[in-house]
């Protein structure tokens, strides 16, 4: 095992039995030489190196039946605290004087949950198919990466999100052994993973470690109460910390947070999971600015070319086995009734093809968390003359559909971006996943260009549309 000076811990384990790999691939880094993995895939004349797989998996909260079927998160082999690792995919023959893209992910979970060691990031499809890099990470969530203490300082508070820079500063100074150009990230991500990725944009306006990013369904710049969590001025997470103190006898303790530091992690775990506490990102003005859409308008942020886009039934997860119109919207918004009617007249059950309390329910949410969001963000962004993209992705195949009528998910386009499909893919799951793969790794080799489509104007026209044939 190799410690970088970064303190991301380098390691290797065993791949997946159905792959023809040997144990050859090396990249030489300041600190040692790392070993890697060769892996040859059936259908393609190339291999791929892995590189520094994942030991072990980060502690993760909030881990239930229904986001295990829904977004295809198994449970790992083994968590500990020791999680900060990454992977690297290579193309075989890769060198130093390759100058690929690199193509740098950072996974979702509400900032709550999840893990770059699950199967469906596994980057080696893209990298064998698109000559690129790709770089996966992990990084701390819930209580292990935003705690709110009241005893650690604000600007320390955003520790998941000071391990995504660490992850970006490990990349570029290590990546070229791995073949990739330091100078050719790109950054994208999906939902918290995409809110991670507009949180770079907007705290890096000058020597970004990156020139282009991807935005799967979010971002971090139209703060609404539900799109985006800890808004400024909203962020109820220290009353979660004071919960968790009280809950597991810390509270009346000297230093609490010395107290709960000195809990088993697993009990601390238990506890969050029963107690369903959930712990935010700060605003910093660090990680995290007070004021993104203004930094935008006034060209303070990193000025990269972006893609951004939604699924087009993004809330049928999230509104799965709700049916009570009233109760959903009390939860949406809780003190303006006004608001309430309003938003209830304007998505009647029988009409715009909302046939079910449940379709209405579902549509709020995609449209208040996502399809708006997104929209306003790409044409402020294109209005303050930053090379901007719009996808609107609109697929549906039975055999991803952990639920029936869930149409195109929160996350369901992952699998094609990636290219990790299953055994049973029909023959438009994989032309469109090709497609998506070609054009997200077309914008890493040249942001400008753009991914195939032209850019958006100020009123938010051109948009991509991905859906099956």
């Amino acid at each position: 095992m190799v410690k970088a000076n970064l303190s991301i811990f380098l390691g290797v384990i065993g791949l997946v039995a159905a792959q023809n790999t040997t144990l050859e691939a090396t990249a030489t880094l300041p600190q040692g030489v790392v070993k890697g993995i060769s892996a040859s895939f059936p259908g393609s004349n190339s291999s791929v190196l892995r590189h520094l797989v994942f030991s072990n998996s980060i502690i993760r909260i909030l881990f239930v039946a229904f986001t295990t079927r829904l977004f295809n998160t198994p449970p790992p082999a083994e968590e500990s605290e020791d999680c900060l690792y990454l992977n690297v995919y290579a193309p075989s023959g890769a060198s130093p004087n390759s100058s690929l893209p690199v193509m740098v992910w950072i996974h979702g979970g509400g900032l709550q949950f999840g893990s770059a060691s699950l199967p469906i990031y596994d980057g080696s499809v893209m990298a064998i198919s698109q000559n690129v890099v790709v770089v996966t990470f992990n990084y701390r969530t819930n209580v292990f990466g935003f705690p709110n203490s009241p005893e650690i300082p604000q600007t320390e508070q955003n520790l998941g999100l000071l391990d995504q820079r660490l992850a970006l500063a490990w990349v570029k100074t290590n990546v070229l052994a791995f073949g990739g150009d330091p100078d050719k990230v790109t950054i994208f991500g999906e939902s918290a993973g995409a809110l991670s990725v507009d949180a770079l944009i907007t705290s890096y306006p000058t020597d970004a470690p990156f020139r282009a990013a991807i935005m799967q369904s979010g971002q971090d710049t139209i703060r609404t109460q539900t799109a985006t969590p800890g808004r400024a001025g909203n962020n109820t997470s220290y009353l979660s910390w004071n919960a968790l103190a009280s809950g597991i006898g810390c509270s009346n303790s000297t230093s609490p947070l010395a107290c709960v530091r000195a809990s088993d992690a697993l009990t601390i775990k238990s506890f969050i999971e029963h107690s369903g506490l959930s712990f935010k990102p700060v605003v910093d003005d660090i990680t995290r600015v007070s004021n993104p859409k203004q930094k935008r308008a006034n060209h303070q942020i990193a000025n990269v070319p972006v893609l951004i886009g939604s699924n087009a039934q993004e809330g049928t997860a999230l509104a799965y086995g709700q049916s009570n119109i009233t109760a959903a919207l009390n939860t949406l918004f809780p003190t303006n009734k006004t608001l309430q009617a309003e938003v209830l007249a304007a998505y009647p059950v029988g009409k715009n093809g909302l046939k079910t309390s449940f379709q209405v329910i579902a549509k709020i949410y995609t449209d208040l968390i996502f399809q708006c969001p997104a929209s306003i963000y790409a044409a402020s962004s294109s209005a303050a003359s930053y090379p901007t993209y719009r996808y609107y992705y609109n697929a549906t195949f039975s055999n991803i559909q952990p639920f029936p009528g869930l149409g195109a998910y929160h996350a369901s386009e992952i699998p094609l971006v990636f290219g990790n499909l299953r055994a049973n893919s029909t023959s438009q799951e994989i032309i469109l996943g090709a497609s998506i793969q070609k054009s997200w790794a077309d914008f890493a080799k040249d942001p400008q260009a753009g991914p195939g489509w032209s850019k958006i104007n100020a009123q938010g026209e051109s948009t991509m549309l991905l859906c099956s044939m």
